[in-house]
Order: structure tokens, then C-alpha cells, then sequence
């Protein structure tokens, strides 16, 4: 009897991470197929060998370096690398979700300009009469004519993404 309890127990605790019809990533608690979805490939990875623990990530402390793991996300066409730099603290779930496939869908676009709200178009610092303030927006352009805009949040000395309103 405790075996079979403790299967159930394991298999309810499982996550299935999923491909719905469209290309979204879904995670369910459901077999993909249920959710009528497809179960996702494995990650794979040139930079470790399959099976590789994922070293862990600091946040970004620095304005150029919060830039540079955009460009990465976009290059890699993850929007997991993308929501890893966000804030999501007082998210529900559905607008979660609606904002995870939004990520999925901006990185499938070559990124063609990325500036902070305190540079030029160009990435290029703004002219400033003394000190420029620190950034309060990130800017990206995709290829398909797409505008988004990210407020940035300084919190426990790491730069974090965050939605606009």
C-alpha cells in the first residue's frame, strides 16, 4: 500500500515541459498529450556535454551586463534566459503565462536594436549637462517592426526586467 501511495505521490509531483500546436512552451502537471501538446525535445547544449549540471547565474549587476544577457537570449532564442532577468514577484498566474508566451515569441525574432532609455537608438550614451541618471527602460526593436519596453528595477543590488504597464 505505501508503495503505491508513493508512486501516485511522485507521478502527480512530475512536470511535463510541452509544445502546444503553436510552438508555445506549456509545463503542466498533465501529460502532454492531455493538454493536447507534444512533449518538448530535450535541451541540448553546445557549451556542456548532455546531463551537465546548469551552473548557476548571477544576476546582472551592471547596465552593460543586464545588455549583454538580453542579446544572448535573443541569440539563443530562449525565453527562459529572457525571464531569467525578470522580476515576477506579485504576478498572478494568467498574466504569467500570457507574459511567458509573449517572451517566447519576442526572441523568435532577430533582435536588430536594443538601447536604455538614457542612450541613443544607436546604444550610444545620451548627452548629458553633468551626470546622466541611471536607466529606467530598456528599448528593443525586433525584425518583424515589433516595439517592446522593459522598466528596469534595482533591487538587492542586481538590474531586474520588469513588464510595462
Amino acid at each position: 500500500m505505501f508503495c503505491t501511495l508513493a508512486t501516485a505521490a511522485r507521478a502527480q509531483d512530475a512536470i511535463h515541459r510541452c509544445v502546444d500546436a503553436h510552438g508555445n512552451p506549456l509545463f503542466t502537471d498533465q501529460p502532454c498529450p492531455s493538454q493536447l501538446a507534444s512533449p518538448a525535445p530535450a535541451p541540448t547544449s553546445s557549451l556542456a556535454p548532455p546531463g551537465a549540471p546548469v551552473p548557476l547565474q548571477r544576476c546582472a549587476a551592471t547596465a552593460a551586463e543586464l545588455r549583454q544577457r538580453v542579446i544572448d537570449a535573443f541569440a539563443a532564442h530562449d525565453p527562459n534566459r529572457l525571464a531569467g532577468l525578470m522580476l515576477w514577484g506579485s504576478y498572478g498566474n494568467s498574466s504569467t503565462t500570457g507574459d511567458l508566451r509573449a517572451l517566447a515569441q519576442l526572441v523568435r525574432q532577430p533582435l536588430l536594436e536594443i538601447h536604455f532609455d538614457n542612450e541613443s537608438a544607436a546604444g550610444l550614451p545620451a548627452p548629458a549637462s553633468s551626470a546622466a541618471p541611471p536607466a529606467k527602460e530598456l528599448q528593443l526593436r525586433t525584425d518583424d517592426g515589433g516595439n517592446a519596453g522593459f522598466a528596469i528595477t534595482h533591487e538587492a543590488g542586481c538590474l531586474w526586467l520588469r513588464q510595462m504597464d
